[in-house]
């Protein structure tokens, strides 16, 4: 099993940048999608981006495309989600999760469709 720790949450002003990591234990994560999800307060999970196993696919949620990148290390096993002009609507709790199914790739917008999750990490913008 694969064991996934975010990091780099805090509090920013609306226009500021973050970057989240993601590190994973327990084994290797390079031949597996990765991806990004958050939830706010009183709403679903909802996807943010994910990124194949070579990073030479990358997927974002029309709400982030052009703010937010996601990004891979394998040799060092963890997964980055840099968020730049934040905004206050991005508030909520970021989750890194993997597919958990050697090169495959399915519904990557759907949480149901990751086996393993991080515990989160917070993200407060404020305006």
């Amino acid at each position: 099993q694969v064991q996934l720790v975010e990091s780099g949450g805090g509090l920013v002003q609306t226009g500021g940048s973050l970057r989240l990591s993601c590190s994973a234990a327990g084994r290797t994560i390079s031949t597996y999608l990765m991806g990004w999800f958050r939830q706010a307060p009183g709403k679903e999970r909802e996807f943010v981006a994910a990124i194949r196993w070579d990073g030479d696919s990358t997927f974002y949620a029309d709400s982030v495309k052009g703010r937010f990148t996601i990004s891979r290390d394998n040799a060092k096993n963890t997964v980055h989600l840099q968020m730049n002009s934040l905004r206050p609507e991005d508030t909520a709790l970021y989750y890194c999760a993997e597919d958990g199914r050697r090169f495959h790739i399915g519904n990557v917008y759907r949480p149901a469709d990751y086996n393993y999750w991080g515990q989160g990490t917070q993200v407060t913008v404020s305006s």
